[in-house]
């Protein structure tokens, strides 16, 4: 057996980013910048008003002046090019530009109205600062700022303030196109009463979800049976048309020998058959189809998805661009023993973890954890990393690799 750290660095030393493109800005959700993202404009672009009220001249204001003709009015999309005087102010709505003159603007709460004469007279007790109410240009973002550096992740505020700047495209490392596909012959996808000894494909639907979920774009390959012809154009086929080769089945010793086979030919003997010290994904494959990385994972549904998990997603994620590879474990507090019995091998656990009013994260184990049950898979959101030794109990810190939001 191997550890895991040395698994991972085998396949993450193999693995190089995707060639970079420009990309809308409407597809750039989760995707990582290339270069350094400067800003070409100051947000605002000019002087504007936090709040309805009137605009007026602090000097004026600081020289008693208690009423003030009211010039006209600017609503947000106006010019502004109202100018205000000594003895003047400027009726104006929340987000218009300050007219010429102004430098601060009084609540409309905070003021009275008069007509005489056909006119409209301001008039206030409230003190004032200059710039209150407010939002001078480039408070928020100035010309020539940096705004995004290299491999920064774009979440929804990166692309607000992008669309802010008239930034339109993106140049981006792209999703990953993953090819997804299960191997052997008593797989099945037919509905209805299984024949005796097949199986319902339970890995690709899993798979495909968990390649989603991290961004990238799943491509269904199919289930493939145990077919030297087939399993040859299928694996052709995907490293034609995908970046990346996820395939379950066929990695376990004992398991038929096509696929090792196959794979062993079309890689050219690249292939590293790998035993992890781990529990569950033990057995394991990585190689490559040209420059097309392939990943040959357990046919057990929760090894596969822990396979992916702790080897095929930090190499996709490399792929896409992204800095943080994995997943940072939590200390997280046990609600019940975690039983092991040393074997030399690192534990991860299926567990429920939530956030609790002690603002720490708790866990609890599902009571099963063998490799073939799915259902404890889906009601479980975490995973406890358990090292060789008798396990922990209750109350203990466990360090846990948390998969979906609490």
């Amino acid at each position: 057996m191997i550890e895991l750290r040395q698994a991972q660095e085998i396949v993450l030393s193999n693995i190089s980013s995707l060639p970079v493109k420009m990309a809308p800005l409407a597809d750039c959700d989760g995707l990582v910048t290339v270069t350094e993202i400067y800003s070409d404009e100051s947000i605002p672009p000019f002087d504007n008003t936090a709040v309805d009220g009137f605009a007026l001249n602090f000097n004026a204001v600081q020289s008693g002046t208690r009423e003030f003709e009211i010039l006209g009015t600017i609503a947000a999309g106006d010019v502004g090019d109202i100018p205000i005087t000594a003895s003047s102010a400027v009726r104006i709505m929340t987000g218009a530009p300050l007219p010429p003159g102004a430098d601060c603007v009084l609540m409309v709460e905070d003021s009275s109205v008069s007509e005489r004469n056909g006119k409209s007279y301001l008039a206030f007790r409230k003190a004032l600062s200059r710039y209150e109410n407010v939002r001078e240009s480039g408070s928020d973002i100035k010309k020539g700022q940096l705004l995004f550096a290299p491999n920064t992740e774009l979440s929804p505020g990166h692309l607000g303030v992008l669309a802010s700047l008239g930034i339109h495209e993106v140049s981006i490392f792209p999703r990953a196109r993953v090819g997804v596909l299960s191997t052997g012959s008593e797989l099945t996808n037919e509905a209805g009463p299984l024949l005796p000894g097949q199986i319902r494909d339970s890995n690709r639907p899993t798979l495909a979800s968990l390649v989603r979920e991290m961004g990238a774009v799943p491509i269904d390959m199919g289930t493939i049976p145990d077919d030297p012809k087939k399993l040859r154009e299928a694996f052709l086929d995907a490293s034609s048309r995908c970046d990346v080769i996820l395939s379950s089945g066929g990695v376990s010793v004992g398991d038929f020998d096509y696929t090792k086979q196959i794979l062993d030919e079309l890689s050219d003997g690249t292939m590293s058959w790998m035993q992890i010290a781990i529990k569950p994904a033990k057995p394991f494959a990585f190689g490559l189809i040209g420059s097309t990385p392939v990943f040959g994972l357990p046919g057990n549904p929760v090894s596969s998805a822990v396979s992916f998990e702790l080897l095929a997603r930090p190499a996709i994620r490399k792929m896409m661009g992204h800095l943080k590879l994995f997943r940072t474990p939590v200390r997280a507090i046990s609600e019940a023993d975690l039983r092991r019995r040393p074997d030399e091998k690192i534990h991860f656990m299926r567990v429920t973890a939530k956030l609790e009013s002690d603002g720490r994260v708790h866990i609890e184990p599902k009571s099963e954890q063998s490799s073939h049950l799915l259902y404890s898979m889906a009601n479980s959101n975490a995973l406890a990393i358990v090292p060789d030794g008798p396990g922990y109990k209750s109350g203990d810190e466990v360090e846990t690799l948390v998969l979906r939001e609490l």
